[in-house]
């Protein structure tokens, strides 16, 4: 398989937190490179774990931040997860425990919302987690026989305070009261990159993905045959790296450090 050198790369696939920003603070080389994506015209894609936001108030969230990019280089779990259960069962009732950014997602793919007689139990992250919807999750799954998805499976994810439970970890205890084992959408499911790469129509070996986390970024753009770059921006450390079986192809501090490789 021929690998290009990173600036000669068609397209690129970029997760978010941890990546080019932490809460609202925005990370060193993120305006950097997307300028230099965008003068170089490449292909990208922030293919984001987080369900929580839609495309849009992503876009508005970097504006803010001083980044600008368009609502279509933004793919979410939430929207990966929306197009699998319209394809598994188109119109199918779904109980969201979640953000704008899962119900907006599920609502454009045709799904309706039952609190009744769901089809499945779909859980991203939320700030309105708490023991009525969990206990309402539980009895919907052991009494109406819905199906347990999750959006993601990251246990945690970086913010500006530190590290917070995710998804992984909020869908835990209806896994445990049931029985049940989630189906998780994101990263590091292959749906999930396949839908990006066909979003932007890449060819695998021109496309690089770019992420923080060792066990969704790194593992998901490797077993899709892409070449990887993990920045130590966000949740995984040097010292982790003892803990995986596996490489990523570069590794790097962050965005700023991406930049300047590729001005070389």
């Amino acid at each position: 398989m021929e690998h290009f050198p990173l600036k000669d790369k068609a397209a690129f696939i970029s997760d978010m937190d941890g990546v080019v920003y932490h809460g609202n603070r925005v990370l060193p080389g993120t305006v950097e490179f997307v300028k230099w994506m965008e003068e170089h015209g490449k292909h990208y894609l922030f293919l984001t774990n987080s369900s929580e936001h839609t495309p849009r108030e992503l876009s508005v969230k970097l504006s803010d931040m001083g980044v600008t990019v368009d609502s279509s280089h933004f793919y979410t779990s939430a929207q990966a997860t929306a197009s699998f259960l319209a394809k598994q069962r188109p119109g199918a009732r779904c109980y969201a425990i979640g953000e704008a950014g899962l119900y907006n997602a599920l609502y454009e793919a045709g799904l309706t919302m039952s609190d009744t007689d769901p089809d499945y139990v779909v859980m991203g992250e939320t700030r309105t987690y708490n023991y009525e919807r969990i206990e309402k999750a539980v009895w919907l799954i052991l009494n109406k026989g819905a199906r347990l998805i999750g959006t993601n499976p990251d246990m945690t994810g970086p913010k500006e305070q530190g590290i917070v439970p995710a998804t992984g970890a909020l869908i835990a205890p209806i896994e445990l009261a049931t029985g049940s084992k989630a189906y998780f959408i994101g990263k590091p499911n292959p749906l999930m990159m396949r839908h990006g790469l066909h979003r932007i129509k890449a060819d695998v070996h021109e496309t690089v993905m770019i992420g923080d986390r060792m066990d969704t970024d790194v593992i998901a753009g490797i077993e899709a045959d892409l070449d990887t770059v993990l920045v130590l921006s966000g949740v995984t450390s040097e010292a982790d790296l003892v803990h995986f079986a596996y490489r990523p192809t570069y590794m790097m501090r962050g965005l700023d450090e991406l930049v300047e490789h590729l001005a070389k």
